[in-house]
């Protein structure tokens, strides 16, 4: 097409005669006439061309237009957003340079008017998957510029992904003819029938420029449009207009010949008064190009398409028109000036919904809060729990002088109690959300609950803590027999672990104050499917700006202190004493907060985002350790007072040996005492060893010394007898024996010395040789 348009212009130009104007008809081939008309300095006028490119004076100086351009849709556009408060739009598009300009325009003027593009699809000669990127983005006010049978094309893949009805609004061209849709499309084949592009095509609104006089007066052509409109119908002779190409721009045509006409009588009479005539045109005469483009520039009649003028740009000035299709047929909703900024409304809109789609899925937010019967429950429990710890404390008062009430440490245990109390309390303000709390009041409910919980925790098994400590030092000291257990030493240890409780806090509360922090899940659709709205849940959390580290140190100094009751609960797990009559009880209740906490704290941190779990693990977590604790501690010594109603000297024996077994108690102190035992023998045993050595080395020193001198007695006869041997003449040798009777083992002591091989010992009593 381009290429046929330029063609015929340079034929046209190289015959006779020469020509003044071009008049030329779409888009496409008047970019490429214009761009070359300059050249030859002619005026080049389009009846059919709607591209804003063609609004370039630098690129088409000579160039005008009665259709208008197809920027004027996107004021009247903008107007229709703002007027139905849509926010947010998309649009998909040809990939043609008159469409390209269309959305850079409309992007442009939504800016400016507050409204967002959320999607921009485009494509060259499929657009299934901008269509299916559409409603991946949620688009719900989409604004379509494409041809007539890219039109077909796109709608019928609307209709397959279920992109229509009362969720969307199609914004299109509206120069389409009336039953554009029901066209048979030979070259781009679709797989939807004419009742499914309806269908998909219901409601959507188009817009297009007013080619036809709306008032039923004559024109400056001397007839009305509806004149015109006969006498066009009649010269066709068809009974169905909408197959006739062009059809729609017929008006358009007319007035171009007429504004054509027009600026030529004008030049002709300016030339005349300067002594020029129009026939003196050439194509290199910029003069009389001058003069044609002056009279075109200011042209303005009452044509049959209305008021014929141009903008600087050469564009047409221009009404625009609003429809919307019901039922298959268009019908107009209104008018839009852009000159004057006027909306002519008729309030003939038709929704499906019965009223405007909104432009987005509305998102309501929605808190997620504890369940109602849940938090109840829980309550409830607390409160029992409280209760109970109320008539512990009762107990205590009034049976504070029985012996295995005085003898259990009863401030201490009232400050056990206490702490539970509290641990228990907690429990209804861990259930408070916004559901109960505003905004404002959410942090000072942080607060508490991290003060009542954490003080709660260090009273009760702080107080735990010290009896248990008292216990094993006593043990260890060898004090264990002492009747009397300095309370300033419990009041010590209680006071340590509150003390550091309240530096964390105090710090924690000051430096980097608690906030209400919120965390947003993805959209959940609402149960109603008639409702186009999504839920954004989100739940409240109490946070901090270094809340890991915080939490690390409460948990860290409370997580030594929990290891350091259990090692000492393990190392007086068989330890009685009067002093602490319920240590045993004691040790046990440590046990049960140790495993509790290490449990529950793990699982907790990894599903703190379920309220519903997260409170339940924590609050039967809290009861569960209060009520074990109070029944350990207070339940022996309710039935011991219930068995036993006076006031005997057996009750903190009884009370002590209730921890354990008769028949351990009887094998404990049998043990005890071999054990005893088994060190005096040790003690006898080493004493006896000591003088058995000492016995054995004194005869050693004997047997040394006597040997010695048996030594020398033994060398001086040797040396007698060998003297006497050299002095008497012998002609044998003789050889001297001892005989074996005089050295028999009755007549000598047990010490002596071998000599070769006769053994010479000292006789006890000096016999006859």
């Amino acid at each position: 097409m381009p290429g046929l348009g330029t063609k015929v212009l340079y034929e046209l130009l190289y015959t006779h005669p020469k020509k003044l104007i071009v008049l030329t008809g779409c888009s496409i081939v008047s970019t490429f006439v214009a761009q070359a008309a300059k050249m030859w300095k002619l005026i080049v006028l389009a009846y059919g061309s709607s591209s804003p490119a063609l609004s370039n004076r630098e690129r088409f100086p000579t160039f005008f237009r009665t259709h208008p351009s197809a920027t004027l849709h996107n004021p009247t556009r903008v107007k229709i957003f703002e007027k139905f408060k849509w926010k947010r739009i998309a649009t998909i598009q040809e990939t043609q340079e008159v469409f390209t300009s269309t959305v850079e325009d409309l992007e442009d003027r939504v800016k400016a008017a507050g409204i967002e593009v959320v999607v921009r699809q485009n494509f060259l000669t499929d657009p299934t998957n901008a269509v299916r990127n559409l409603k991946r983005q949620d688009a719900r006010i989409i604004v379509g510029v494409f041809y007539e049978d890219m039109a077909r094309r796109v709608f019928c893949q609307a209709y397959k992904e279920k992109l229509y009805g009362k969720k969307y609004v199609w914004f299109i061209i509206g120069w389409y003819p009336n039953n554009w849709y029901k066209k048979v499309d030979d070259k781009n084949k679709i797989n939807c029938t004419a009742e499914q592009l309806k269908e998909a095509l219901e409601g959507h609104i188009t817009t297009e420029a007013v080619i036809l006089h709306q008032e039923n007066t004559k024109t400056d052509t001397d007839m009305t449009a509806q004149q015109f409109q006969e006498r066009l119908d009649e010269r066709l002779n068809v009974s169905d207009t909408s197959q006739v190409g062009g059809y729609p721009e017929a008006p358009l045509a007319y007035d171009a010949v007429w504004a054509l006409a027009m600026a030529l009588n004008k030049t002709a009479d300016r030339l005349s008064e300067r002594g020029l005539n129009i026939e003196d045109f050439n194509y290199s005469n910029s003069e009389i190009t001058e003069e044609i483009y002056s009279a075109m520039n200011s042209t303005k009649f009452v044509g049959v398409s209305g008021n014929v003028a141009f903008s600087s740009q050469g564009d047409r000035i221009a009404w625009t028109k609003i429809e919307q299709m019901i039922n298959g047929t268009y019908h107009t909703l209104g008018y839009y000036d852009q000159n004057s900024d006027n909306l002519t409304w008729l309030n003939r809109e038709r929704w499906t919904g019965g009223h405007p789609p909104p432009d987005r899925t509305k998102q309501k937010p929605v808190l997620r809060v504890v369940s109602l019967g849940l938090f109840l429950c829980m309550c409830g429990l607390a409160t029992v729990g409280i209760m109970a710890g109320i008539c512990c404390l009762l107990f205590n008062i009034f049976n504070r002088k029985r012996r295995c009430i005085a003898f259990s440490q009863p401030h201490i245990n009232n400050v056990v109690v206490l702490g539970c109390m509290l641990c228990l309390g907690s429990v209804y303000l861990l259930g408070l959300d916004g559901r109960f709390l505003t905004e404002d009041l959410y942090p000072l409910v942080c607060q508490l609950r991290a003060w009542i919980l954490s003080l709660g925790f260090s009273l009760g098994y702080g107080g735990m803590f010290s009896k248990i400590w008292t216990v094993h030092r006593l043990t260890t000291s060898g004090q264990k027999d002492n009747k009397n257990v300095k309370n300033c030493e419990l009041y010590a240890v209680l006071l340590a672990v509150v003390g550091l409780d309240l530096i964390i806090l105090s710090t924690w509360q000051i430096i980097d104050p608690m906030y209400r922090a919120l965390e947003m899940f993805d959209l959940e659709p609402a149960p109603s499917t008639d409702q186009d709205i999504m839920f954004v849940p989100y739940l409240e959390h109490c946070q901090s700006h270094n809340n890991s580290v915080w939490l690390g140190v409460v948990y860290g100094h409370k997580g030594i202190l929990l290891l350091f009751g259990l090692f000492l609960s393990y190392e007086t797990r068989s330890v009685k004493i009067k002093q602490v009559n319920d240590s045993r009880f004691v040790g046990m209740s440590i046990y049960n907060v140790v495993v509790l906490c290490v449990i529950v704290v793990p699982i907790v941190l990894i599903i703190k985002s379920q309220q519903d779990a997260s409170f339940a693990f924590v609050a039967l977590a809290i009861i569960l350790c209060s009520f074990l604790s109070l029944g350990l501690i207070f339940g022996p010594k309710v039935l011991e007072i219930v068995r036993n109603p006076r006031r005997n000297t057996q009750e903190i024996r009884s009370l002590t040996e209730s921890a354990v077994g008769k028949e351990e108690e009887e094998r404990h102190e049998k043990l005890v005492t071999e054990n005893e035992q088994l060190k005096k023998q040790i003690a006898e045993m080493e004493e006896r060893v000591r003088t058995l050595n000492k016995q054995l080395q004194d005869k050693m020193r004997q047997r040394v010394k006597l040997t010695n001198h048996v030594n020398e007695n033994n060398l001086k006869v040797n040396n007698d007898i060998k003297g006497h041997i050299d002095t008497t003449p012998s002609l044998h040798p003789v050889e001297i024996r001892t005989p074996e009777c005089m050295i028999s083992p009755d007549y000598y002591s047990d010490s002596g010395i071998h000599t070769n091989s006769t053994i010479i010992r000292s006789p006890k009593t000096s016999p006859e040789s």
